[in-house]
């Protein structure tokens, strides 16, 4: 596959995971600095592994949730939570499962703080249930 097409692939893949709102912004703060980033990872992240079919999406979207959270990458944890709730057909318990099973293999108190954060975002969308 030529670079272009990896890289419209991968723009396709991008909005169909994080949504076009996400990536409209991120197209409008591209600049001299992060433009050459931004299409390393539309072609490679995007076009070449989530492209790639033998896991499905909701499988993509566990398998970074749950890395992010052993990483302790919050803002890229906070930015697939949300997206996985508001593009991925994810549900507030779907995440909750994550999270109790990355508490487990990443640790408790890695694990504490991704259900503060995947709380704030539950609770932002109205999504949480007392």
């Amino acid at each position: 596959m030529d670079d272009d097409k990896r890289r419209d692939e991968g723009m396709t893949q991008r909005r169909k995971v994080l949504g076009n709102e996400w990536v409209d912004k991120s197209i409008a703060n591209r600049n001299a600095f992060n433009t050459d980033f931004q299409d390393l990872i539309t072609r490679y992240a995007w076009g070449d592994i989530w492209t790639r079919s033998h896991f499905d999406h909701r499988t993509r979207r566990v398998l970074v949730i749950g890395t992010m959270v052993a990483l302790g990458q919050w803002d890229e944890f906070r930015l697939h939570v949300r997206a996985a709730l508001t593009e991925g057909g994810f549900s507030p318990d779907d995440i909750k499962e994550i999270l109790l099973q990355q508490a487990i293999y990443c640790g408790v108190p890695a694990a504490n703080h991704a259900v503060k954060e995947a709380s704030a975002i539950i609770t932002e969308l109205g999504l949480l249930q007392r």
